[in-house]
């Protein structure tokens, strides 16, 4: 729906419950999908007026953070208003004797980051796509290499606002570490594109800042050395906080990376980064530097970005798949978790990468998604794939967003 086509009484609705209510611009589209308007609230009451009124005009919503991430997953199929949520940034509250930061959608990881360092602390959330928020972050359960360690967002997060598809706020968790109420609605959340509610505050346990970190870095040119490499680490008693690969496409000597990542007070940090030199082998070499692309995604734009599972004894198949299908694959070794690159220019070729890597990965337990890419080349291939459990997501949306109305489309299955 275009701006010129939108009701002039659904217009002023929206208008009336938010301070700022704009025509869309060409760059507010949605993965190519043009909206009418775009509303940026200013507080959480500003987001549930927006949404009652939307509900009662039967607008289609699509939540945007920073605007970081929104060609991922699908095109929606209908987005008649964008809800701006970048008014909403504040970190609310840092609790530094408790370990817990609040924070609200709209703030970027990053100033999340600043406000909480101040006290020797971080939330350990790798920020993976510059300037993205705390709320897309949660959207799309984007994650990097500190996941070995600490987890995901779905093991960091505490307590969460949202405000429903009809405009009713609701509230879970609590400000103690230690209280498991209302864990599940932030695991509901969690990942789901904005299909299910929109995000307006989130609560976070932290970590303690460490004194020191190290990486170990060795290159190796074939895919079983490379998972001899990850394999000794990870089951070595050295507690690395990541163990990462980095797995360029092609052949001919075309040479990888497996990256050790050591935290923690620097004497003990000498100590474990000796012992993974000895366990990764000859050429092994130590810095105070981060390698090139860490925690980084490997595709640019015009690539096609996948995302590949699997159990951690078929890094080496994986791996070899991957080269031979033209992917350059970087990530968690040590979880499990990679995320691939192939050009978006040719999209049999995208296809053919896809089929052979979903086969290898789910031999392994896992699966593969098509995270991002040209819209042209995900309409022409599966980008979900077969998903676990997708039944029950399709009735989960259905009690929390009756109407479909938010982000339809974007998510698995058509959700």
């Amino acid at each position: 729906m275009s701006a010129g086509t939108l009701d002039q009484t659904a217009r002023d609705a929206v208008a009336s419950a938010c301070a700022q209510v704009d025509d869309a611009a060409p760059a507010d589209a949605v993965d190519g999908v043009a909206p009418a308007l775009v509303a940026r609230p200013s507080s959480p009451d500003q987001v549930a007026e927006v949404l009652r009124a939307a509900a009662a005009h039967r607008l289609t919503v699509v939540p945007r953070g920073r605007g970081t991430k929104m060609t991922w997953g699908l095109p929606p199929a209908s987005a008649d208003l964008v809800l701006d949520l970048a008014g909403l940034d504040r970190v609310l509250d840092h609790a530094a004797g408790d370990l817990i930061v609040a924070a609200q959608a709209g703030a970027r990881l990053r100033d999340v980051q600043d406000a909480v360092a101040g006290a020797r602390q971080r939330l350990a959330i790798d920020e993976t796509v510059p300037g993205a928020s705390i709320g897309g972050t949660l959207a799309t359960n984007v994650s990097g290499p500190r996941r070995m360690l600490v987890g995901t967002a779905r093991d960091l997060l505490i307590g969460i606002t949202v405000v429903r598809a009809d405009g009713v706020r609701a509230k879970a968790g609590g400000r103690v570490v230690k209280n498991v109420a209302g864990y599940d609605l932030g695991k509901l959340l969690i990942g789901s594109y904005g299909t299910l509610a929109v995000i307006t505050e989130a609560l976070f346990r932290l970590h303690p800042l460490e004194d020191a970190r190290r990486w170990v870095t060795v290159e190796v040119d074939d895919a079983g050395r490379a998972h001899e490499a990850a394999s000794a680490v990870v089951h070595a008693q050295a507690v690395p906080t990541a163990v990462e690969v980095d797995w360029p496409a092609g052949s001919g000597g075309t040479r990888g990376t497996v990256s050790v990542l050591l935290e923690g007070r620097p004497q003990g940090v000498e100590t474990r980064a000796r012992t993974v030199a000895s366990l990764l082998g000859s050429g092994a070499q130590g810095s105070e530097e981060e390698p090139a692309g860490w925690a980084a995604y490997p595709w640019g734009e015009g690539d096609v970005g996948l995302k590949l599972t699997f159990v951690l004894s078929g890094l080496g198949d994986v791996l070899g798949a991957a080269r031979e299908s033209g992917v350059h694959v970087r990530g968690s070794a040590g979880t499990g978790v990679l995320y691939g690159s192939v050009p978006g220019d040719d999209a049999d070729a995208v296809g053919s990468a896809l089929g052979r890597l979903r086969e290898v990965c789910g031999r392994h337990q896992g699966h593969v998604v098509v995270v991002d890419g040209p819209a042209e080349v995900k309409r022409s291939v599966d980008v979900w794939g077969t998903v676990p459990g997708q039944g029950l997501m399709q009735r989960v949306k259905d009690q929390f967003d009756p109407e479909h109305r938010l982000a339809p489309g974007r998510f698995v299955g058509g959700i």
